[in-house]
């Protein structure tokens, strides 16, 4: 049972994270269509979606215990089906880039992992 609440609870966390992701993306990506944006400013702006959607995916779908675990495993896998699909779209392949992401939102999803669970814990 623990396994599959893991698996459940870690899947359900990705797949919302990509579903705002991408949401944001898209209202961004309008945006910077209609300003002139520098690409320093488009950069920071896609960390922060990624940190909103990694967090809002573990604080929703997260619950019970062992939330590093759960936030590490939903950073991490958020992060390779994102870059997926933006390969699908175009962008370019497997870099340094991915890495420094892959690292960024394995921090992000444990620290919301553990916001998460504790944040549930204490009601």
């Amino acid at each position: 049972m623990l396994k599959n609440d893991l698996i459940g609870q870690t899947v359900k966390s990705i797949l919302l994270s990509i579903c705002i992701s991408l949401s944001m993306i898209c209202v961004f990506a309008f945006i910077v269509k209609m300003t002139k944006m520098s690409s320093i400013t488009v950069n920071i702006v896609n960390q922060f979606i990624k940190i909103i959607s990694v967090f809002i995916g573990c604080f929703f779908s997260l619950k019970g215990e062992k939330g590093i675990i759960k936030g590490a495993i939903s950073g991490i896998g958020f992060n390779v089906l994102i870059y997926l699909i933006f390969l699908i779209f175009g962008q370019n392949g497997f870099d340094k880039g991915f890495f420094i992401d892959m690292i960024f939102c394995l921090l992000i999803g444990v620290i919301s992992g553990i916001i998460s669970i504790n944040t549930k814990n204490s009601n």
